[in-house]
């Protein structure tokens, strides 16, 4: 079977380091060219701009691939944060220079990418043998007339990684398929079960989980529609979905069940280094932050549970700048980037969840369990919850910018004690400066 031992620590560790200093270099670029790559002394040059911990640097298939092509020279830039990347990415297409030759696509920006950004990056439709992608993938990068602007890299299907010391204190059941039918099929039956953990936990110092907006987004985007419509209308204030979402993640704030910390905001790594919170929303993309932050200490008291609906948080896509001086190499390297078995590989070292059909389908990734998480079977809970993803999601211009202003708006009640009703309306207010 396969773990997620060492080298996905040492990958999180690594992207950290590197992200700090791509975020002084990478997204200051004076660079007046259109792109930073080219040939050179013989060789193909292809740069790069990642975020996060995309496992393409970290888990060593870049090094493998220049390895396999003695003629190219990969440079890979990876900022730690998305939001100062995406930002930087924006000014830079506007600009018309200072790109990388392959640029980073996260999900939440894919739509905004194709609607208005299109002729900026290359067609991917002619690449061939790019059918084992799952079909809504690729919709998800291409344009209305067919244009496919970057391939699928990993996609964020959902669990709810908790601490097994912290449910036996307070009188839970610890075994993750007995976790799990907590709060089988319904969300509220989670928050249900933090009522309980709250009234049985003996101590002080412990949140039933991190945050409400966890929470919200992992209601949020188990519907098809989420803040747009097809039309690209603007959907979220009277979408059923959003304000059920909202008014949950209310009640979790209200009822004193969180720990008040936002996801990879300040205090929410200390919060997993000291134990501070007893579960978090986690799509598949997140235990290697969670297992990092939380360190060797928390090792095997934490686990992984199926949660309640199935439902997609995160995903990312690889695109390549039309005018890239090596468009061509650039594409094949993205190519093999996200075939199968690398897909199968990243998911391996680091738990990151293939968008490949076959990647998800193969032995590697169906069999793989995480040693750090009490050797759940994540490739069996995580290849489970992506096929309950909605075969059809809407993506918008601005979910990105409606995703981090919701955010905000639960942090009002959590840690200032703003009103729901107050909370919303400020929220509101605020989306629609973000889409202009």
């Amino acid at each position: 079977m396969g773990t997620l031992g060492s080298l996905r620590t040492k990958a999180v560790a690594t992207a950290a380091a590197v992200g700090s200093l791509a975020l002084v270099v990478g997204c200051s670029s004076g660079d007046d060219s259109v792109t930073g790559g080219g040939k050179k002394d013989g060789k193909v040059v292809i740069t790069m701009g990642l975020y996060g911990v995309m496992g393409l640097k970290e888990t060593g298939l870049l090094e493998q691939y220049e390895k396999e092509n003695p003629n190219v020279d990969i440079k890979a830039e990876v900022a730690g944060d998305e939001q100062t990347y995406y930002t930087a990415l924006q000014t830079r297409l506007a600009a018309g220079k200072g790109l990388k030759d392959i640029q980073g696509i996260e999900i939440g920006r894919a739509k905004e990418i194709t609607e208005t950004q299109a002729d900026k990056f290359a067609d991917f439709s002619d690449v061939p043998d790019t059918d084992h992608f799952l079909p809504w993938k690729e919709s998800q990068i291409s344009t209305g007339d067919g244009k496919v602007l970057g391939l699928g890299t990993d996609i964020g299907p959902m669990a709810v990684c908790y601490r097994k010391d912290y449910f036996e204190k307070a009188g839970l059941p610890t075994d993750r398929e007995e976790v799990a039918e907590l709060w089988e099929g319904d969300w509220k039956k989670y928050v249900e079960a933090g009522r309980t953990f709250k009234k049985g936990f003996k101590g002080d110092g412990v949140a039933y989980m991190d945050a409400a907006s966890g929470l919200f987004n992992a209601m949020v985007y188990g519907h098809p529609e989420q803040y747009y419509d097809e039309q690209g209308e603007l959907i979220y204030d009277r979408n059923p979905a959003v304000k059920e979402a909202w008014n949950l993640a209310a009640d979790a704030a209200e009822d004193g069940l969180t720990a008040k910390l936002r996801q990879f905001q300040p205090g929410w790594d200390p919060g997993l280094a000291n134990g501070t919170f007893a579960t978090a929303v986690c799509p598949a993309w997140m235990l290697s932050h969670i297992s990092e932050k939380a360190g060797e200490a928390n090792k095997g008291k934490w686990d992984v549970a199926r949660a309640p609906k199935g439902a997609n948080w995160g995903g990312s896509f690889l695109g390549v700048v039309e005018k890239s001086p090596v468009k061509e190499e650039a594409k094949k390297l993205v190519a093999w980037l996200t075939a199968p078995e690398q897909q199968a590989h990243i998911f391996k070292e680091i738990g990151n969840i293939p968008s490949s059909r076959e990647a998800l389908e193969s032995d590697g990734v169906r069999n793989a369990e995480s040693e750090y998480f009490s050797n759940a079977p994540i490739g069996r809970i995580f290849g489970a919850a992506a096929q309950e993803i909605p075969a059809k999601q809407v993506l918008g211009r601005k979910d990105g910018a409606i995703k981090e202003t919701f955010s905000q708006g639960l942090t009002l009640i959590e840690q200032q004690g703003t009103s729901r009703d107050e909370a919303w309306k400020t929220t509101g207010e605020r989306i629609e400066k973000a889409v202009g």
